[in-house]
């Protein structure tokens, strides 16, 4: 299928960027339900997958609305009000789906797959603002498994596409920025043409300009959201997916620990997935106690960040520590 979508100079002024985590909780979900192996996401989906599935959240009310292909529930995508929204405040707007909408949706899914014998879809129908509820507290729990622990870095890398596709528009027009975003994605006399949609997606069906999101889940598709009165969202891969999973510990590690210490430098290098403390004991070669007094160390200073997965705490080097564990270049 494809789709074309007109432009006109209001359009074009209100077309924008916006870093969604929404975007990375739905196309993270979609990515790990696949069938294939995915070549640019192996490292995270080997921690990842176990995780979901102990908790029970590879058959949820996330499984329901995000199908492996095809539709998802767009209520999941709602428009984001700023260009860094937080998680809590589009869970919020998740929460205030009129249940009009949800059932227009419902009927959306139904459509492609049978889900007469769905208890929470029957739920969500007779109940939506219940169930969408219980539909935010899942998704909280697949954040804190699946994207909290690597959310410094995967941020990083939809901020600096953002950044570096806001000064192309500044050089060359925000025309040429639409006709580079993919290769299913091309801009020509003051329309965007879409090939390969699983949904059409015209001017006429949305409300005006254009909400370009970067992720770094999305590959190597875009996906569309399309609900009148909102603008229509484009997510697309973002720069350098290629990149995002790759080692960050390449730094002299003698040096560092000459500042930090032995033991603290090397759970640091560790870090380079986030862990759990006995894991990180049992790599460095330390007692669990010690481990863990050292981990308090560098949280407290800023260097690592802890996220509950279920009873287990997840250990992840920050923005900083990264900083600190990179190669110092010399003149």
């Amino acid at each position: 299928m494809k789709s074309e979508l007109s432009f006109s100079a209001a359009d074009m002024a209100q077309t924008r960027f916006a870093v969604s985590p929404m975007w990375e909780v739905v196309t993270s979900y979609r990515l790990l339900r696949a069938d294939q192996e995915h070549p640019l996401h192996r490292r995270w989906t080997a921690q990842v997958r176990r995780r979901l599935a102990e908790a029970g959240l590879d058959r949820g009310w996330l499984a329901v609305l995000i199908p492996a292909d095809g539709y998802l529930a767009d209520f999941l995508n709602p428009t984001p009000a700023e260009p860094f929204p937080t998680l809590a405040e589009e869970l919020a707007a998740i929460r205030r789906t009129p249940a009009e909408r949800v059932h227009v949706e419902l009927d959306m899914l139904a459509g492609e797959r049978d889900l007469s014998r769905s208890a929470r879809i029957r739920l969500l129908r007779q109940e939506p603002q219940a169930a969408l509820e219980k539909i935010t507290e899942e998704v909280e729990l697949y954040w804190e498994f699946a994207l909290a622990p690597y959310w410094d870095r995967i941020r990083r890398l939809l901020e600096a596409d953002v950044f570096h596709r806001a000064r192309q528009v500044a050089e060359h027009g925000a025309g040429h920025v639409l006709g580079d975003l993919h290769e299913s994605v091309t801009w020509d006399a003051g329309s965007l043409h879409l090939v390969r949609r699983h949904c059409s997606v015209t001017r006429a069906e949305n409300g005006s300009g254009l909400l370009l999101v970067p992720s770094a889940f999305a590959w190597p598709q875009v996906l569309t959201r399309s609900v009148p009165p909102d603008p229509p969202q484009l997510a697309y891969p973002a720069r350098g997916i290629g990149t995002l999973w790759e080692p960050r510990t390449t730094g002299s590690i003698e040096a560092v620990a000459g500042v930090l210490g032995r033991s603290r430098t090397l759970l640091l290098a560790e870090l380079d997935t986030p862990s759990s403390t006995t894991e990180l004991a049992h790599r460095c070669g330390l007692s669990a106690p010690g481990a863990s007094q050292h981990l308090t160390a560098l949280r407290d200073a800023g260097l690592v960040s802890a996220h509950r997965a279920g009873r287990s705490v997840l250990y992840a080097r920050t923005t900083v520590a990264d900083a600190l564990m990179s190669p110092t270049v010399r003149n």
